[in-house]
């Protein structure tokens, strides 16, 4: 990536996407996953304005608990997470905001598992990426005491990824009726083919081979059992915008 950019004298990560903004021939880009005590208010109004970096985020939580964030040693808490997630929302209402999460973590109680479904609850994400603890060889947390019963840290697992899937449809219904751009990928699934809208709706219709590689507008129809949405073709004139 930084032999696109020459020998520019980057010196950090806004300055890095400011110079990709002016890369020409690649039409997207996303912030795949940042911290949210680097996602600060710069980055944030770059990408508002921007019309390559997409408005989606994924941005690490972990926990909703500020306790076991600082067991984690997190350079962040709840607050600074909330801060970063609303302004956000406020600069780009319809962008999209993914977050990790570790159910089970040495420590968590009922408690503070409570306080992390709530927290996200409370706060406009729109999906989660839940993952469930699990002990790696000759590390401390293999001999610590306060250690989560793996059956514990399943349901809690589960739980949030139910209220993940939730969440993601939630999102999705908002946009249904609207027409997006979306970009579609080459595999093709049973006569589909796939793709995403700039702000990480994912999109099916039937394959067409002319489609791959080029972001095109589509109508937002319904949410299908997969929970994916069923998309057509809004306007084909505007088919021509290819992806280098």
């Amino acid at each position: 990536m930084l032999a696109l950019l020459g020998r520019q004298n980057l010196e950090n990560f806004l300055q890095l996407i400011e110079a990709l903004d002016k890369v020409k021939g690649i039409e997207r880009f996303r912030i795949s996953s940042i911290e949210p005590n680097l996602c600060n208010n710069d980055i944030i109004d770059f990408v508002a304005r921007s019309r390559r970096f997409v408005p989606h985020f994924h941005m690490p939580l972990q926990s909703g608990s500020d306790v076991i964030l600082q067991r984690m040693r997190r350079r962040y808490d709840t607050a600074l997470y909330s801060e970063r997630v609303r302004r956000i929302k406020e600069r780009m209402p319809d962008a999209c905001i993914g977050a990790d999460v570790i159910t089970g973590t040495p420590g968590e109680t009922e408690e503070e598992f409570l306080k992390t479904h709530a927290f996200i609850r409370s706060i406009p994400v729109n999906y989660l990426h839940v993952f469930t603890y699990s002990e790696r060889a000759n590390t401390t947390a293999v001999r610590m005491e306060d250690v989560v019963p793996m059956e514990v840290r399943r349901e809690r697992t589960k739980q949030l990824r139910i209220l993940s899937g939730k969440l993601q449809r939630a999102f999705f219904e908002k946009h249904l009726g609207s027409t997006r751009r979306v970009l579609f990928e080459a595999a093709e699934s049973e006569g589909h083919m796939e793709g995403y809208t700039e702000n990480y709706i994912r999109v099916t219709m039937p394959y067409d081979a002319s489609l791959v590689n080029r972001v095109v507008p589509v109508h937002l129809g319904r949410i299908n059992i997969d929970g994916h949405v069923i998309g057509t073709l809004a306007v084909p004139e505007l088919m021509d915008t290819l992806i280098a």
